[in-house]
């Protein structure tokens, strides 16, 4: 079978490059009303946060006020007061997403839904092809036992650069098409080229094919979706003219080790709160995550074409974090961006290591920091750029943290034992720090690490109002332990990640954070001195934290981050280790007591797909 066999015939769609510099209004885009609810929702959501927070500024400023506030008093105190706005806005995003959650009220979406054909992407880059297309026969094969009014075809866009995987794709995409029924069609491209990456991949696939499709369902390489799942998003879409896209929220499945858990066990119990808070406050201007959404075809080809960036140098460079910036153009254009958490039946999988996730995150960190570039961005509404600026600030926040801590240490237990040398009383360039081992700053600081762990506790505790029982975690007991277990592991890995992120701030920021690799979808497994290399920075400064502890110099509510940057090359080595079988209960989720049926299904049909694989010779160069 050619190429070409494995593809539809092309109906083109043309997709222009969108300017920033002007605004742009789409034609096709019905007029929508201003949405009183969100507005209601983004005042609950916000002012408690900028309250609590000025309340904050103006005690801490009393305690400096005395004698005048230095510079570095000022940087301290700014940077303290932005560093708890983020805090408390979380806080109350989570309480205003418990509140939606208690009030059990369902958005009932009316209209006539109208039968949509969708096509769903799956764009792959150097990806594992039994794993993919395990995954794309499960879909697939719910679809088709669903039944169901829209059409579905899937396409799998490859922009994989190794000949023997892209010779293994071809193979799996052309032995599934023969088990599906016509029904479901299964198509398979590969560029000869990646020009522009994921972005460029699917502009291809828009400007190729994109005219035959009302809509089009992008999914990660690792995404799984049931077809009820599917349909939802459909129907919500279908249902709604003015939709330019509707996001699900993923939850994460697959994990077996012990940082993977982790991060499992709080998407699962802590994320639906947050998740909710969010999209009450977005309301009809969401964000879009790169995956798991559905996307009306002929608005994003309208609307949410991309051009290169061109930095401060006058160098231009690729968009990375792409879904971002498409979310804030197809709003732009006013078309309708919204998050529909309550869609179940939506996954992904997540790094299974400390190394592995921290090579994510840089790609990640490289690509916000962009965002900070489109702030001015002609047209975008203020929740778009808020989405913009907030997933900037989400690194940023790394090295003031850091910051924080570095001047934590300084300031000591007061100005007898502090790092800093005060020479004379007419020495007015020092400051006059004050005794962070007083009660009332101790209970500043016990208010900071509370509002931390505060989103966790409350949707831990408020857990049945998402409409999930403590029986479904293993029992109200087996819970406990699960929850205690996440903060712990969560505090010890949290100074580690915000030293990683700090460094990879400043990798960005000098050009040396540089590609954007496949993902291990597995985790990687790494020897003690990579482990060593990789968290240098966080042992040595934990070391300097512990003897400036252990000295008087530095105060003792530092403990826990100098215990944690210290033992940051064990925790690391800890957090790819597997969780064995008669341990398998811990960190468990409700997916893992009871297994959805999809995620059953794609393990057999990978097992399956990758036996195939195993016994098909590997095609020569000649053929």
């Amino acid at each position: 079978m050619t190429q070409d066999r494995l593809l539809p015939a092309e109906h083109p769609l043309d997709m222009p490059e969108q300017d920033f510099a002007a605004p742009f209004r789409d034609d096709q885009a019905p007029a929508g009303e201003p949405e009183q609810q969100a507005a209601l929702w983004r005042i609950l959501s916000f002012s408690p946060a900028m309250i609590v927070t000025a309340l904050l500024g103006w005690v801490m400023y009393g305690w400096f006020a005395d004698g005048g506030v230095t510079v570095l008093e000022g940087i301290l105190l700014a940077l303290i007061i932005f560093n708890f706005f983020w805090i408390s806005f979380s806080v109350s995003t989570v309480l205003l997403g418990l509140y939606s959650l208690a009030r059990r009220t369902v958005v009932r979406r009316r209209g006539a839904v109208t039968p949509q054909k969708v096509a769903l992407l799956v764009p792959v880059y150097n990806e594992i092809p039994w794993y993919v297309l395990g995954n794309a026969q499960s879909m697939l094969e719910e679809l088709n036992a669903q039944g169901s009014n829209h059409e579905y075809a899937m396409f799998i866009l490859s922009d994989t650069r190794d000949d023997a995987i892209a010779d293994q794709e071809r193979r799996s995409v052309e032995a599934l098409q023969a088990m599906l029924p016509p029904t479901m069609p299964l198509y398979y491209r590969r560029r000869a080229d990646n020009v522009g990456r994921k972005v460029g991949n699917i502009t291809d696939w828009v400007r190729r094919w994109g005219g035959a499709y009302d809509a089009m369902l992008v999914l990660d390489a690792d995404s799984l979706m049931t077809g009820r799942a599917i349909a939802q998003l459909t129907g919500a879409l279908a249902r709604d003219p003015g939709a330019g896209l509707i996001q699900s929220f993923p939850q994460l499945i697959g994990a077996q080790s012990v940082f993977g858990r982790m991060q499992q066990f709080a998407n699962t119990v802590y994320g639906l709160a947050l998740a909710e808070g969010l999209a009450r406050w977005a309301g009809h201007e969401g964000n879009y995550w790169g995956h798991n959404a559905i996307i009306r075809t002929r608005a994003f080809a309208a609307c949410a074409g991309l051009p290169s960036l061109r930095s401060l140098t006058g160098k231009e460079s690729l968009i990375m974090s792409h879904d971002f910036v498409e979310a804030g153009l197809l709003r732009r254009a006013g078309w309708s961006v919204q998050f529909l958490p309550r869609i179940k039946g939506s996954y992904e999988e997540t790094p299974q290591t400390l190394i592995d996730h921290i090579q994510r995150d840089r790609r990640w960190c490289q690509g916000n920091l962009q965002h900070i570039n489109l702030l001015n961005a002609r047209g975008f509404r203020a929740i778009s750029r808020f989405h913009l600026f907030h997933g900037a600030v989400g690194y940023l926040m790394a090295p003031i943290w850091f910051a924080l801590l570095v001047i934590w240490a300084i300031i000591g237990r007061g100005e007898e034992a502090s790092v800093l040398t005060y020479f004379s009383e007419a020495n007015p360039t020092m400051p006059s720090w004050p005794d962070m081992s007083e009660p009332r700053h101790v209970l500043v600081i016990l208010l900071i690490y509370a509002m931390l762990l505060a989103p966790k506790l409350l949707a831990a505790i408020a857990l049945p109002l998402s409409g999930k029982r403590y029986a479904e975690y293993g029992g109200a007991g087996q819970f406990l332990l699960s929850v205690l277990s996440e903060i712990i592991l969560a505090i010890l890995y949290a100074p580690i990640l915000m030293v990683q992120q700090m460094i990879a701030v400043f990798r960005t920021l000098l050009g040396i954070q540089r590609g954007w690799a496949p993902q291990a979808r597995d985790g990687g497994q790494y020897s003690w001195r990579t482990i060593a290399i990789c968290h240098a920075l966080e042992t040595v400064s934990g070391a300097a934290l512990c003897v400036g502890i252990a000295a008087g110099m530095v105060s003792i509510w530092l403990v826990p981050i100098g215990v944690s940057l210290v033992l940051a090359i064990p925790l690391s080595a800890l957090s790819g280790m597997p969780i064995r079988e008669r341990i398998g209960r811990w960190m468990g989720t409700h997916d893992h007591f009871k297994e959805p049926q999809i995620t059953q299904a794609a393990r057999a049909y990978r097992a399956q797909m990758r036996k195939f694989l195993e016994n098909q010779p590997q095609a020569t160069a000649a053929e």
